[in-house]
């Protein structure tokens, strides 16, 4: 069954870490990617970039950002959130994104990997929308208890070896400023840099 985002569009941003509209939040976030983005201007292609949250900090930041969702109504959400801004939003399939190779000095992907098949070749294919040298700032983790889904860290930088210099992971977990307060299950960040003229697009 397909989930029906253009209808959790209205509610999504209620979620601290979906709005960033609290304001602790929200500076832990400008603050993780101040970090993990290149210094300003960078273009940065924002995949499964939802209603923008991440986008406006990136362009409040300095840099140039393309978002891509498959949901028309979350993209409405981001682009008049983004209003003003250096920014555009392409309505398109995060796995195959409705963009040029090499277009791009960042992909940034937040909790959308996890939910691709074939993670490995959606990477690929990312990689080839990198300029050489760009860079992957990955936001993933493992949910839930009982029956627990997501891409685990070991995963996903073993994917990323034949791709990238030295992924990077950064445990997200113990910052309930991120979250809006305590949460128990694994989120990280890998951050890593895509050497040479990355790989061909595939797909």
């Amino acid at each position: 069954m397909t989930y029906d985002w253009d209808t959790a569009a209205t509610a999504f941003d209620d979620e601290p870490d979906h709005g960033l509209r609290e304001p602790g939040v929200r500076a832990a976030w400008a603050d993780r990617l101040r970090r993990w983005l290149p210094g300003p201007p960078a273009d940065v292609l924002d995949l499964g970039c939802g209603t923008g949250s991440l986008s406006l900090l990136a362009a409040e930041q300095g840099h140039r950002v393309t978002g891509v969702d498959a949901s028309p109504a979350m993209l409405g959400l981001a682009r008049a959130k983004l209003a003003g801004h250096d920014a555009v939003f392409l309505l398109g399939d995060a796995a195959a994104p409705p963009v040029g190779a090499r277009r791009f000095d960042v992909v940034l992907v937040r909790h959308v990997l996890w939910t691709l098949p074939e993670p490995g070749r959606v990477l690929r294919h990312w990689a080839g929308l990198l300029r050489p040298g760009g860079r992957f700032v990955l936001v993933e983790g493992v949910w839930g208890d009982t029956d627990p889904v997501g891409v685990p860290a070991d995963r996903l930088t073993a994917l990323l070896t034949s791709l990238t210099d030295r992924p990077c992971v950064e445990w997200l977990s113990d910052d309930a400023r991120l979250w809006g307060g305590p949460v128990t299950d694994a989120r990280y960040a890998v951050v890593a840099d895509v050497p040479g003229h990355g790989a061909e697009p595939t797909g």
